[in-house]
């Protein structure tokens, strides 16, 4: 994995470009990323830095939610994944999981149209029996909604652990091999990945990372093993379009390898 802080890209030359003119650029390079997944972070210390609540940061965090998924399907991307909410967060302070929860259900009820006319379809990853059941209810009804819908996949990483992802495709793999429907010397890595929860998705080409921290915190362990990753100071709340936007131009100009040597 190649990871690049935001601050080294020439960013000071982007900030002097419209948001326009930074779409059109990325439309002129081509090569978009066909899956771009994002570690959304900072919200509490977006809230802490405002003098607000945390449950304030989070809020505004849904904000950037919407208008980064907007960019991405206008500019074709075909999958954006979201860390949502992970297993380790079930260990935060009850009050702000319960507001977590009640700011899920009221999102997921407020946006499911806006995605259906934008023709987005919604899934979700994760351990999903561990949320409140109003919270599950809401999710498979918007995630029927959608299903049918071909813009862009809008997938959240919910109650999700990279590590348990992998636990859980070994075991049906295990399961598998003892009922005879596969054998040890079958299972290769396309093989294994159709195990995941991502079977249906290519890996993610892009990794974003907000407010400054140097790791992918168990996420999609499996999947980043060749993705781009793009670290910025900006905490989520204040992510938006123009910094997707920069972002994706950060991307385009990498020297994707996969472990081989460019010919010259």
């Amino acid at each position: 994995m190649n990871a690049v802080s935001a601050s080294s890209t020439g960013k000071d030359v982007l900030s002097a470009l419209s948001e326009e003119t930074l779409k059109e650029k990325i439309i002129a390079q081509g090569a978009l990323p066909r899956h771009v997944a994002i570690i959304m972070d900072g919200n509490g210390r977006w809230a802490r830095k405002h003098g607000k609540r945390r449950v304030t940061g989070h809020r505004q965090g849904v904000e950037s939610v919407r208008e980064v998924t907007e960019a991405a399907a206008e500019l074709g991307v075909e999958y954006l994944t979201l860390y949502t909410f992970s297993t380790e967060n079930w260990q935060r302070p009850p009050e702000e999981v319960s507001a977590l929860m009640q700011l899920l259900v009221h999102t997921i009820r407020r946006e499911a149209r806006t995605l259906q006319k934008n023709n987005i379809r919604l899934t979700a990853m994760g351990d999903l029996g561990m949320l409140p059941e109003v919270c599950y209810r809401e999710l498979r009804e918007a995630i029927a909604l959608t299903k049918d819908n071909t813009r862009m996949t809008l997938n959240l990483a919910l109650s999700y652990s990279g590590r348990q992802e992998i636990l859980q495709a070994v075991r049906r793999i295990a399961q598998d091999v003892k009922t005879g429907k596969i054998t040890p010397e079958s299972l290769d890595e396309n093989l294994f990945s159709t195990y995941l929860y991502t079977a249906q998705m290519p890996d993610p080409d892009l990794l974003i990372r907000t407010s400054g921290e140097y790791r992918i915190s168990n996420f999609m362990l499996w999947q980043l093993a060749y993705t781009e990753l793009y670290i910025t100071e900006i905490y989520w709340p204040e992510f938006r379009r123009r910094q997707l936007y920069e972002a994706i131009l950060d991307y385009q100009h990498r020297d994707r390898r996969f472990g081989r040597i460019r010919e010259e």
